[in-house]
C-alpha cells in the first residue's frame, strides 16, 4: 500500500512538473485572436478615415455647387462694389490672371469680375 501511494505521489509530482515546462496553447490562440482583433479595429478605423475624408470632399462639392446658386440670387440684387476691388481687379486682369483666379482673390463671382473686365471696354 505504501509503494502505491508513494508511486502516485511521485507520478503526480511529475505530471505537476511537465505542466509547467509544456507550452500553453489557449495562451498561443489568445495571442492570435488578439492580433486579428487589433489588425480588424485598426483596418476599420482606416476605412471609416478615407469614408469621412470622401464625405468631406462630397460636401465641399455639394457646397461650391450651392454657393454658385446664392452667388447668383445676390447678383440680382446687385450689391455696390468698392473702387479699390474694381482697381485690384483691373490690375490683376492686365497682368494676365485668369477669371477664377481674381474671383478668389477678390472674394467676388466670377460675374462680378467679368462685368468689371467688360466694363473697361
Amino acid at each position: 500500500m505504501n509503494t502505491i501511494t508513494i508511486l502516485l505521489l511521485g507520478v503526480s509530482l511529475l505530471l505537476f512538473a511537465l505542466s509547467f515546462i509544456q507550452k500553453d496553447r489557449y495562451r498561443l490562440l489568445e495571442k492570435e485572436v488578439e492580433e486579428v482583433s487589433i489588425n480588424y479595429l485598426q483596418e476599420n478605423y482606416q476605412i471609416k478615415k478615407r469614408l469621412k475624408v470622401l464625405e468631406e470632399e462630397l460636401l465641399v462639392e455639394n457646397g461650391e455647387s450651392i454657393k454658385v446658386h446664392t452667388d447668383t440670387k445676390h447678383n440680382l440684387k446687385q450689391k455696390p462694389i468698392h473702387e479699390i476691388v474694381k482697381n485690384q481687379v483691373i490690375s490683376l486682369h492686365q497682368q494676365g490672371v485668369h477669371v477664377d483666379q481674381i474671383a478668389k482673390q477678390s472674394a467676388l463671382s466670377t460675374f462680378e469680375v467679368e462685368k468689371i473686365i467688360n466694363s473697361l471696354k
